[in-house]
């Protein structure tokens, strides 16, 4: 007779411990963001996806295709493809493609580039369900926001 009466107040003192951490939880201020309509500040340390970098002077990508990004990446999401153009005095970018679904956000290729050429980007709202959207051509990115 002792043992079920000893579940039974074991039980209710349990009952009474887990009631006593929801009330307690039910009363603090609410940490949750309503997504739509409010949205977090992004840390300065934020790494999004990567980016070119326009030069200021010309308007044009700093990229000059050497491929020191697409070497040191680990993860072989990066293909470069250059071309000399007409009066210019080194190479210029003509593709930039960056498959997403591979890269890590490790840096490597932000940390390889003497140039600058490179950085990571402030977008951290990226969601579609086909794959191929995330198969960027920054290159061509650059061009339009240029436009």
């Amino acid at each position: 007779m002792k043992q079920p009466l000893r579940d039974i107040v074991g039980g209710f003192y349990s009952l009474l411990s887990g009631m006593r951490v929801t009330i307690a939880q039910f009363f603090k201020p609410s940490v949750t963001v309503h997504y739509p309509h409010e949205s977090l500040q992004m840390p300065a340390r934020f790494r999004g996806h990567i980016e070119l970098v326009r030069d200021p002077a010309t308007g044009k990508a700093v990229c000059f295709a050497c491929k020191v990004c697409e070497k040191s990446c680990p993860s072989d999401c990066i293909t470069v493809e250059g071309a000399k153009l007409e009066g210019a005095k080194r190479k210029s970018v003509t593709q930039f493609r960056l498959d997403f679904t591979k890269c890590s956000l490790c840096g490597s290729c932000v940390e390889a580039c003497k140039s600058n050429a490179i950085r990571f980007s402030r977008q951290y709202n990226l969601a579609s369900t086909n794959k191929d959207e995330f198969v960027m051509d920054l290159f061509k990115r650059l061009e339009a926001e240029g436009q």
